[in-house]
């Protein structure tokens, strides 16, 4: 799965490696982009989103007030929460709007929401809207529109 992120300039790229990679473009105006981050199990702001053959979502957060590694500049990441339990096949697509809704699909046909718990500290998020049957078979992908905004209408 290659995804933008919703809020900054980075290429989040998922994989069956259970690796997550974020691009970015180098700041010497050569127009190249190079690996600024490996998330996964043993790593420890803004966040991305990978679905995982487990049938959880992971989430993981920049810290905005971590010191940079010298060599990139950009935030460390890391692990900050887990969706498990929504899905009861393999979850194919993750993707997360500008209004921070998190749309996932998989194999058992269905589309799941989530929204940030605002009732709760820390990276907690809850299910916002379940739809079984979204297909008759799995869904294999879910993008939100670059232009509409309103949910309602996603429906």
């Amino acid at each position: 799965m290659v995804q933008w992120h919703p809020f900054l300039d980075m290429l989040v790229i998922c994989s069956y490696d259970n690796t997550v990679k974020i691009w970015a473009e180098e700041d010497d105006d050569s127009d190249n982009w190079h690996c600024v981050r490996t998330l996964n199990e043993s790593s420890n702001g803004h966040s991305s989103t990978n679905g995982h053959l487990y049938l959880t979502l992971k989430i993981w957060e920049s810290d905005p007030n971590a010191t940079p590694p010298a060599d990139d500049g950009f935030a460390p990441w890391r692990h900050a929460s887990n969706l498990a339990g929504y899905h009861d096949r393999t979850i194919f697509s993750v993707h997360w709007s500008r209004e921070g809704i998190i749309a996932s699909g998989a194999a058992d046909d269905a589309i799941r929401l989530f929204v940030k718990n605002e009732e709760v500290d820390g990276a907690s998020y809850r299910l916002l809207l379940k739809k079984e049957k979204a297909h008759e078979m799995d869904v294999n992908a879910v993008q939100w529109s670059s232009h509409e905004t309103k949910l309602d209408r996603a429906f």
